[in-house]
C-alpha cells in the first residue's frame, strides 16, 4: 500500500510540475508580444515579395534562434528559399473570327515573353458552358499542361473580376498558355499575341529543428502560414475602410505563427521529444500554398509521423472557448489521440464542422496529406460567420488571446505522445482523397 501511495504522490507531483511548466512557458503575456509583432501596421500585412514578408522572416528566424532550434539539414540560416516565376502582361490583341476581344473579356495564363498563336497551332478549343461546374473546369485548363482557348458563356461574366486578379505566379510554370474568353461561343479563326514581363523572385519558409533523442529519422510538424494580403485596394475585391488599408491578418495567420513559436519555445525547454519536431512557418499560402508545397518536397513522406496545421486559432470556435475543430478528423486517427490526452482537462477538439468547405485540401497541410502523412490543420475559425475573415479589421483587438493561449497549451499537451514517439497516427488512405 505504501509503494502504491508513494508512486501515486510521484505522479501527482510530476503533474503538478508539467502544469505549472506549461502556465510559465505558454502564458498570455508572451502570446501577445509575438502576435502583436507579426500583425502590426509596419509588417504591412506581410503580403509575399514584398519587404514586409521578409521583416516578418527576419523576426521568426530571431525567434527560432532565441529559442535554441537548428537549422533544416545543415543550412546556414533559418530561411528556405526557394524560386517563383511571375509574370505580368504588358500588351495583348485576341482576334476571333474576324473581331478583337476587349482585353476586359479576356483573362490569359502564360509566362513566356512572347506568345503567338493561331488555329494552326498546337492549341485546343474547349468550352464552359452555361450550367458547368466553373470551378472545376476552371481548374481542369488552368492546371493543365496543354495551351488552351477556353470559350466561357458570358452566364459566368460576375466572375470575370475574381480571375483577373489571380496572381500569375507559379513554382514551374510550363510553356504553355491559357486564355479566358468571356462572351464568345465560337472561334473557327483566331489570332493569339501576347507580351509579358516574366522574372523569377525569392521566397523563403522559415524553418527550424528540434532533433530527436532515440527517433531522429521520424519526423512531426507543427506548421502555420505567415504571409497575408498586404495593403489592400478597393479595386482588389478585399473590404477595408477609408482610413485603414492594412490587411494585418492577426488571425490569419499572425496567430498560428504565434503558435509555432510558442511551441518551439515550449519544446525545446522540455527537451524531451524521442521523435524530431520541424517547427516550420510558411509564405506564399494565400498564392496557392506555394510555400508548403515547395517544403513539402524536401522531406520522404514516409517518415513524417504527423503535421500539426495551426490556422486561425485567434478567435473561439462555435462550441465556445477551450475547444478546436481539426479537419479530416475522420481521415487518420490522429485526432482520437489528441483527445485522448486531453481527457480530464477542459479543452476538446470536435471533428470539423464545414465539411462542404473542404478545408482538409485548402490549408497548408494537403500536399503532405495527399501524400498520406496525418497532417491535419487546427482552427477555431467559423467559416460561416468569421467577419474579419480577409479584411482590414483582422486585428490584434478582435483576438481573444486568453483563449488563444488554451488552444496552444492543449495542442502541446496533446501532441506529447506522439513527440515520445507512444503513439503513431495511421496514414490517410489517398485511394479517397475526398
Amino acid at each position: 500500500m505504501r509503494k502504491i501511495f508513494v508512486s501515486a504522490f510521484v505522479l501527482g507531483l510530476c503533474i503538478t510540475v508539467q502544469g505549472q511548466s506549461i502556465d510559465k512557458l505558454i502564458n498570455s503575456k508572451e502570446v501577445t508580444r509575438i502576435e502583436r509583432i507579426l500583425s502590426a501596421d509596419d509588417m504591412q500585412g506581410r503580403r509575399a515579395f514584398t519587404p514586409a514578408i521578409d521583416k516578418a522572416s527576419a523576426f521568426i528566424e530571431s525567434e527560432f534562434k532565441k529559442a535554441g532550434l537548428k537549422t533544416f539539414m545543415g543550412a546556414p540560416n533559418f530561411r528556405q528559399e526557394f524560386f517563383m516565376t511571375e509574370s505580368k502582361e504588358t500588351a495583348s490583341k485576341i482576334v476571333v473570327d474576324g473581331k478583337e476581344i476587349n482585353k476586359l473579356q479576356v483573362v490569359a495564363f502564360s509566362y513566356q515573353p512572347q506568345v503567338s498563336l493561331t488555329e494552326k497551332s498546337d492549341i485546343t478549343v474547349v468550352k464552359i458552358s452555361k450550367g458547368d461546374n466553373l470551378g472545376q473546369k476552371f481548374n481542369e485548363y488552368f492546371n493543365g499542361t496543354k495551351s488552351y482557348l477556353v470559350l466561357v458563356d458570358a452566364s459566368f461574366n460576375k466572375v470575370l473580376p475574381n480571375l483577373q486578379h489571380i496572381d500569375r505566379i507559379k513554382t514551374n510554370p510550363g510553356d504553355n498558355t491559357v486564355l479566358f474568353v468571356f462572351g464568345v461561343s465560337e472561334a473557327n479563326i483566331f489570332s493569339i499575341e501576347l507580351s509579358n514581363t516574366v522574372t523569377k523572385k525569392p521566397l523563403n519558409n522559415v524553418v527550424g529543428v528540434l532533433p530527436g533523442k532515440s527517433k531522429p529519422d521520424e519526423y512531426v510538424i507543427f506548421s502555420a502560414h505567415y504571409d497575408h494580403l498586404g495593403v489592400g485596394s478597393p479595386e482588389e475585391g478585399a473590404p477595408h475602410t477609408a482610413t485603414d488599408s492594412i490587411y494585418n491578418g492577426a488571425n490569419d495567420d499572425a496567430a498560428g505563427s504565434t503558435a509555432v513559436i510558442m511551441l518551439a519555445n515550449y519544446l525545446k525547454k522540455l527537451n524531451n521529444n524521442e521523435r524530431t519536431i520541424i517547427f516550420t512557418t510558411f509564405v506564399a499560402e494565400e498564392l496557392g500554398g506555394f510555400g508548403a508545397k515547395y517544403f513539402s518536397k524536401q522531406l520522404p513522406a514516409d517518415k513524417v509521423i504527423a503535421m500539426f496545421n495551426l490556422e486561425m486559432i485567434g478567435t473561439e470556435s462555435k462550441w465556445g472557448k477551450n475547444s478546436a475543430y481539426i479537419t479530416g478528423f475522420e481521415k487518420s486517427n490522429m485526432g482520437e489521440i489528441l483527445q485522448r490526452n486531453l481527457k480530464g482537462t477542459a479543452f476538446q477538439f470536435y471533428p470539423d464542422p464545414y465539411p462542404q468547405e473542404q478545408l482538409f485540401y485548402r490549408s497548408d497541410n494537403a500536399t503532405l496529406a495527399k501524400l498520406g502523412v496525418p497532417a491535419h490543420t487546427i482552427s477555431t475559425s467559423k467559416m460561416d460567420s468569421e467577419p474579419n475573415y480577409h479584411t482590414a479589421d483582422d486585428e490584434i483587438e478582435t483576438l481573444d488571446i486568453d483563449n488563444m493561449t488554451e488552444i496552444i497549451k492543449a495542442i502541446a499537451i496533446s501532441s506529447s505522445t506522439i513527440i515520445s514517439g507512444k503513439d503513431t497516427p495511421t496514414r490517410v488512405d489517398t485511394t479517397q482523397l475526398r
